[in-house]
């Protein structure tokens, strides 16, 4: 079988790592890469084809292509892709608003194509280990999800606020792990780098099934953090994406029960596990999936539509900042069981 033929559109610091892991992919042949502006075309790597303009990359001959230029370009550029029949990985968010989003999931989805957002952190194995012992049941019931993902302002960001670019992480990852979407949000934002968009932000969450969440999340901290936490009836799983680390904290003897309802575990400390965990870099498992998708084999990637999913959560979630109130999503939709798989249907079908 030839290699799927490739390109990049955007050669920032993302569009740089996607070139550099799809010249190196097996079954992949990485033909060119496009970039507006001068200087990042002189940058680019000269032993593929690097050209100022999006036809000039699609008259090479692509079969696949990743989007990593600036949000606001998206639904312009996925659908040009699509309509020339390729198959498209855009990075996270997937646009800068639901309705883009919907357009470009409509319009992958018509013409049979793979169309899949860049959420790279899905593909963390420290992410990957936790989601298979929530789903293994280690921890019973799920009570709560927090993330804290905090570090220095990213120079390559102009477009959007740390929700759109930051919060999107923990959004889909709160989705993936519990197989749940989001009931309600609240959230507070500022901008003390006095730019058009927010800083940071936190946010309190409810989804469908009860589980409570809260994300802290700012783009303002010297120090570096991304910690996915989630607690539940038998003590706490946290994973750590920067050290690519996961621990359990086993909870710990009965200490208390209620009148008519089951003894609690875990107002003691118990064991504590640090898990072996295989240590790929996440853009590698998340590309490689994205080439099996093409060539139909089964492999879970983030669809548009669960992209969508996405977007509605942080325009909720800046809606919410904005108005100072809570924001309730998906109230149409209650009646859906919250299982991961069943989430994973919906998204991938669309929006009724």
């Amino acid at each position: 079988m030839s290699p799927l033929r490739a390109g990049v559109v955007g050669l920032g610091t993302m569009g740089r790592h996607h070139v550099r892991v799809l010249r190196e992919l097996a079954g992949v042949e990485l033909v060119g890469a496009t970039d507006p502006e001068p200087r990042a075309r002189a940058a680019a790597d000269r032993t593929i084809s690097v050209t100022a303009d999006l036809d000039e990359l699609l008259l090479l001959g692509l079969d696949m292509c990743v989007v990593a230029s600036p949000t606001l370009t998206h639904t312009d550029i996925g659908l040009r892709l699509a309509d020339a029949g390729v198959h498209t990985l855009i990075e996270k968010p997937l646009a800068s608003d639901p309705e883009s989003g919907r357009l470009l999931a409509k319009a992958f989805e018509q013409r049979g194509l793979i169309g899949a957002v860049g959420h790279i952190e899905r593909y963390n194995p420290a992410v990957s280990a936790l989601q298979a012992r929530l789903a293994h049941g280690d921890l019973g019931s799920v009570f709560q999800i927090t993330t804290r993902r905090q570090g220095p302002f990213p120079q390559r960001i102009r477009d959007v606020g740390v929700v759109m670019d930051l919060a999107t992480h923990d959004i889909d990852l709160t989705h993936w792990v519990t197989g749940c979407r989001y009931l309600t949000v609240t959230a507070f934002t500022a901008q003390p780098s006095g730019r058009p968009h927010e800083d940071l932000v936190t946010v309190s969450g409810l989804l469908r099934d009860g589980t409570v969440t809260n994300h802290l999340v700012n783009w303002l901290s010297s120090m570096k953090e991304r910690i996915i936490t989630v607690t539940g009836e038998r003590g706490c799983l946290t994973a750590n994406t920067l050290s690519t680390e996961l621990h359990f904290y086993r909870n710990g003897s009965v200490t208390a029960s209620s009148v008519d309802g089951p003894r609690f575990h875990g107002a003691s400390e118990g064991d504590q596990v640090r898990y072996a965990i295989s240590k790929r870099e996440a853009l590698s498992v998340e590309l490689e999936a994205f080439r099996d998708a093409i060539l139909q084999k089964p492999v879970d990637i983030v669809t548009m539509w669960q992209g969508v999913d996405t977007i509605k959560v942080a325009d909720a979630i800046l809606t919410a900042s904005r108005n100072c109130e809570a924001v309730t999503l998906n109230a149409g939709e209650l009646n859906l069981p919250s299982q991961r798989d069943a989430w994973l249907a919906v998204t991938r079908q669309g929006e009724q």
